[in-house]
């Protein structure tokens, strides 16, 4: 009976207390690197957006319509708390994933380096999406100046639709450097500049044929005058 219970027990206990107390130096790591992760992270975000604020980032950003872009985007934050914002959860998430590899087991270390392996796809992503949609403002903007000067009735349309032809790029781009859709840019771009070639060769010959068929002429008449007098010399 005492075997059993030895054996039933008392020995898987045993070797729970054992794991326990093997594991248990590494959770008390992975806190201590969470909590002065928590730290960094408040400390260098608060840092960043007091000095952003004593340099003048917030007012420079509104004479570059930054501000205005971020309003438009039901964005209310300033630039400065954006940034100082970004930096807080870049080191939060840094100091997650080693804080995970504190735990030093296998499976749970292999998800911290993909996750690690990761990060830059993220952050730049989010990059192209961000200079995206500030390009898309500029060549909206740009674009509904110079057709009001160029007296285009569809002025707005055209200025939207350039909008969202960037953002659109701007969303395959980041999607691509994520790795959900490879190579979309590529076929993106073929599929747009041949819509393009295809639609200025059909408004040509459907709008220009007069002109065409005039130049044609010109050039066939011309080439075929010297003959003629030639023919003429020689009669």
């Amino acid at each position: 009976m005492d075997t059993f219970i030895n054996q039933a027990l008392l020995k898987p206990l045993e070797l729970l207390g054992l794991q326990v107390l093997n594991v248990l130096p590494n959770v008390l790591a992975m806190g201590i690197i969470l909590l002065g992760g928590l730290f960094t992270a408040w400390a260098s975000g608060s840092f960043v957006e007091r000095l952003l604020r004593v340099i003048g980032f917030d007012r420079l950003c509104d004479r570059l319509g930054m501000n205005a872009a971020l309003l438009r985007g039901g964005v209310k934050t300033d630039p400065s708390r954006l940034v100082g914002r970004s930096i807080y959860w870049t080191v939060l998430v840094l100091a997650s994933i080693a804080a995970l590899g504190a735990l030093n087991l296998t499976p749970i270390n292999q998800f911290a380096q993909s996750l690690l392996a990761y990060v830059p796809h993220l952050v730049t992503a989010a990059v192209i999406l961000l200079a995206g949609y500030f390009l898309s403002n500029f060549v909206s903007r740009a674009v509904l100046i110079a057709a009001v000067n160029a007296g285009l009735p569809p002025a707005r349309l055209i200025a939207t639709c350039s909008r969202w032809g960037v953002q659109a790029l701007a969303g395959a781009m980041a999607l691509e450097q994520l790795g959900i859709a490879q190579h979309i840019v590529v076929v993106g771009f073929g599929i747009t500049w041949g819509g393009i070639v295809l639609a200025a060769a059909i408004a040509f010959g459907l709008g220009a044929t007069d002109l065409a068929k005039g130049f044609l002429e010109r050039r066939l008449v011309g080439r075929s005058k010297p003959g003629a007098v030639d023919d003429l010399h020689h009669l």
